[in-house]
């Protein structure tokens, strides 16, 4: 990363640990390899922390701070920055509302003149 600019090297660092906190904390992986590790982390201490998004980013950013810093107190700068950026993605992707999952049905569709089939294929 010290071939980065430090800005863009962040900026790298603080997607990359919101995509992994939410790949662990919210979705169910590639088929379904995450959900599996969450149902048997259960309700014990890891599984509580894989259900916090806040709790599980302090530990994803720790690597990627590693990654940007030079010194202890840049790390510790750098994980509670990466952690913090990792929340405030959560937060703005979630004022967004999801993408609907059905088809939206507009009024202007239901007309009389259209048939629709009850018993099967036309004879």
């Amino acid at each position: 990363m010290n071939a980065l600019n430090p800005w863009l090297a962040f900026a790298l660092a603080a997607l990359a640990t919101w995509r992994v906190t939410h790949l662990l904390a919210e979705e169910d992986g590639p088929g379904g390899l995450v959900l599996q590790l969450r149902m048997r982390l259960g309700a014990g201490k890891l599984g509580a922390l894989m259900d916090c998004f806040q709790c599980l980013s302090l530990w994803i950013a720790m690597p990627f701070a590693f990654a940007l810093a030079h010194s202890v107190a840049g790390w510790i700068l750098a994980w509670l920055a990466l952690s913090g950026a990792a929340c405030l993605f959560e937060r703005i992707g979630a004022a967004h509302p999801p993408w609907p999952g059905e088809p939206l049905h507009f009024p202007e569709n239901n007309h009389e003149l259209l048939r629709s089939r009850t018993n099967g294929p036309e004879s």
